[in-house]
């Protein structure tokens, strides 16, 4: 705003050889900042000055300069000050953007970004035969990027991803198995050391890395009770750290049928040492179990292929009890509770699922896989499509 004697309390207004106006004032940092465009008229200039210092007075300025900085370059530096992430996170993220994003948007200032210049990008993304998964998690991380640039660092007013639809992966249903068929399964397994490990995995509803970091004293027979702790991760230089998981959600307790105790004796006596801590699922070799070898020394494919099993993957085990477990008339917090789905509502799930409805959940399974076992297994269930 200008004072009586026409000079501006606020910034300055000067007149460029062609005629048009540009405008200069100080910014929270202390230095003098160039206005990023010119304008037709001195009261245009004047209305921007106006604008610039009502937005420093809310706190919602930003600073044009920092949004100069390249968005592959922002983004790299973004993935490795992130506090938090996971190895295998890093991983994700860093080949998301090295394969996904700078291709297309890594040389474009951040301040470029505009909403119809993503959408183009994920447009592009597809046409080249990205699937809709991949490129909904590379959305994902651009927007969480850009974020970022908007709420901490100010170098943008507005997050550019304003894309409906575009976090969606649409994954297609995965396929579910029937009692007997987890059972059929196990038994088809060329390493009778993985029986056990197929059971547990689907009727505890657990993840690889959680299964294959199980050590004896997480498990309970008696109580018929399996600690979830810590898990295994694979990345792809072949390192496998031991470490925490993912969330609270995760470190959890989970009861399992009385109809697989047996299986899992059997193999606490054959396959693993005598010591609390000594790990129940190893390889031939006594190494930590990659899922490579898995699959090639239990004949995972040739057991699936003789079941006439299409496009299930072991991950699918997990989704079959987590099903499983649904049909037992189980709540959605205690199911929630019993597969350590991290959500924003934990802190809820933790409060409502109790243990004596885990227990439930597991009588339930075992009533079934009982039930099943006596009838031969004939429950009218269709074959697993892929």
């Amino acid at each position: 705003m200008a004072n009586k004697d026409g000079h501006r309390r606020f910034g300055n207004i000067r007149k460029l050889p062609s005629g048009r106006f540009q405008i200069r004032y100080p910014g929270p940092d202390g230095r003098m900042h160039t206005g990023s465009t010119t304008y037709a008229t001195r009261t245009d200039a004047d209305r921007a000055l106006t604008l610039i210092e009502a937005q420093m007075i809310s706190g919602d300025w930003t600073d044009p300069d920092r949004g100069k900085v390249e968005l592959g370059e922002y983004t790299r530096a973004w993935i490795k000050e992130r506090p938090g992430l996971r190895p295998k996170t890093v991983e994700l993220y860093t080949w998301l953007l090295e394969r996904h994003i700078i291709p297309t948007l890594g040389g474009v200032a951040v301040g470029k970004l505009t909403t119809p210049l993503i959408r183009s990008w994920r447009t592009s993304l597809l046409e080249k035969g990205v699937s809709i998964s991949t490129a909904a998690k590379a959305y994902r991380l651009l927007r969480a990027v850009l974020m970022t640039a908007v709420e901490e660092d100010k170098m943008i007013a507005r997050n550019p991803c304003r894309i409906k639809g575009a976090d969606n992966e649409q994954t297609p249903e995965r396929p579910v198995l029937t009692v007997a068929q987890v059972f059929e399964l196990a038994d088809r397994m060329a390493d009778r050391r993985f029986r056990a490990l197929v059971l547990l995995t689907t009727f505890a509803s657990l993840r690889w890395g959680e299964v294959i970091a199980l050590r004896r004293t997480n498990i309970d027979l008696q109580a018929r009770t399996v600690q979830v702790r810590e898990q295994l991760l694979e990345l792809d230089g072949g390192e496998m750290p031991l470490g925490p998981l993912k969330s609270r959600a995760g470190r959890r307790t989970v009861s399992i049928p009385e109809a697989i105790v047996p299986a899992l004796a059997e193999h606490l006596v054959t396959f693993v040492d005598q010591a609390d801590d000594a790990f129940v699922f190893l390889g031939k070799r006594g190494a930590f179990l990659r899922g490579g070898n898995f699959r090639r020394e239990a004949r995972w494919a040739e057991a699936l292929k003789e079941m006439g099993l299409r496009g299930f993957h072991f991950h699918d085990l997990r989704h079959t009890g987590n099903t499983l477990a649904a049909q037992s008339g189980a709540s959605l917090a205690d199911l929630k509770a019993r597969m350590g789905h991290d959500s924003d509502r934990a802190a809820l799930i933790y409060q409502h699922a109790t243990r004596e409805a885990d227990q439930k959940i597991a009588d339930a399974l075992n009533a079934r896989v009982k039930a099943e076992q006596e009838t031969g297994g004939d429950n009218g269930g269709s074959p697993a499509k892929g």
